[in-house]
């Protein structure tokens, strides 16, 4: 399901204009901190680069409902970087702006499917403590 919801923000941000806000605020954040980790993007490499990605972690999912041990650690980096992503467009989205120089309407780009990255990657968490293998001594 968190799959899926991924699919649904990465078309929302696509036709909200998400790029319109976070290049500007990269920009920004390198301008301060030089060490800053995340790049610019062009539309159509990060279309594709996200299209990509949601491939490859829709083609996982039948090792996750095989509760496949070597993908737990992925399940739980992916529902966290999810939880962040949903709870970043919303708290962006009541502020009206992600940095000081950059301002947009509200709700901000990618707003509408957080909610549904929230509810899903809190499930995920819920469902991997709920089948976590049990040790043995």
């Amino acid at each position: 399901m968190l799959c899926l919801a991924f699919c649904a923000h990465v078309a929302d941000e696509a036709l909200t204009g998400f790029l319109g806000v976070y290049n500007p605020t990269v920009i920004a954040i390198h301008a301060k901190l030089r060490w800053f980790p995340m790049p610019t993007f062009e539309y159509r490499d990060w279309l594709v680069g996200l299209i990509i990605a949601n491939l490859v972690l829709l083609a996982l999912t039948p090792f996750a409902y095989r509760n496949s041990r070597a993908l737990r650690p992925l399940a739980w980096f992916y529902a966290g970087v999810m939880l962040l992503n949903g709870l970043g467009h919303t708290i962006f989205t009541v502020l009206g702006q992600t940095v000081a120089s950059v301002h947009f309407q509200r709700p901000a780009p990618g707003f509408y499917s957080s909610p549904l990255l929230l509810l899903t990657s809190i499930y995920l968490f819920i469902r991997l403590r709920a089948t976590r293998p049990l040790r043995s001594n």
